[in-house]
């Protein structure tokens, strides 16, 4: 047989077919391109080649186990790239999304810390220096209506904070600095609180406690913008 074809090609049938289906083909085939019926000489020394290497069973078993490396090879390389076609994908998909995850952390970062930082910011920046003005003397009209004015104003704030929390939900990969950022946020409201209880009834227990609050929630909010510096964006 020519060199580069394959008998089971030649015979039209497939590597797993029976010595009877090889039979049947190679008869169908010859009676086909017979120079008698018009084929072709060539076409049926093909045949009869192919017939001669898969006809016998010895001789078919000895064909199929010396082309039997080549075709595991080409197994072998098929399958080294589908294995390299998939780890592709895999590493795109993973690119693609580590890159969304990093577009979602930086979009909360911008449109949510940072406006929250900033209204906390303005809530226990000023609690000291309201507070001394207050301390001259708690029960002058005009400094305590200074005092509650502040108040009013943080509370105000801390309604901005809670709704641009709830405007964006926190990234995964930002769960525990958003967790700390509320915690941040609840104390300086629950120390807002107390300064309310304070001015209605001058107890100076709501006036410690808030003021302990606040001093913790600005070290918290010291932490949180160092961390915020130490993330990946």
């Amino acid at each position: 047989m020519p060199d580069g074809l394959d008998p089971y090609a030649v015979l039209e049938v497939g590597s797993t077919a029976t010595q009877a289906e090889l039979k049947a083909s190679y008869r169908r085939l010859v009676k086909q391109h017979h120079p008698d019926a018009g084929g072709s000489e060539e076409r049926i020394l093909a045949l009869n080649a192919a017939w001669e290497q898969l006809g016998d069973p010895e001789s078919r078993r000895a064909f199929d186990t010396s082309r039997r490396p080549a075709e595991v090879a080409r197994d072998e390389a098929r399958a080294r790239g589908a294995r390299n076609a998939r780890a592709s994908q895999v590493a795109r998909q993973a690119s693609g999304r580590a890159s969304h995850a990093d577009e979602d952390l930086a979009t909360w970062l911008r449109k949510v810390y940072s406006p929250i930082d900033r209204l906390l910011g303005q809530v226990i920046n000023p609690f000291a220096a309201e507070l001394r003005a207050l301390s001259a003397d708690p029960y002058d009209d005009a400094l305590m209506e200074a005092f509650c004015t502040y108040l009013e104003q943080s509370r105000s704030r801390l309604n901005k904070v809670k709704t641009l929390f709830q405007s964006i939900p926190t990234p995964a990969s930002a769960r525990g600095f958003g967790l700390s950022v509320y915690h941040c946020f609840s104390q300086v409201e629950d120390a807002v609180t107390e300064f309310e209880r304070y001015t209605m009834g001058y107890v100076d227990s709501y006036l410690h406690d808030g003021r302990e609050m606040i001093r913790e929630a600005r070290q918290r909010r010291k932490r949180l913008q160092d961390e915020r510096r130490r993330l990946e964006i």
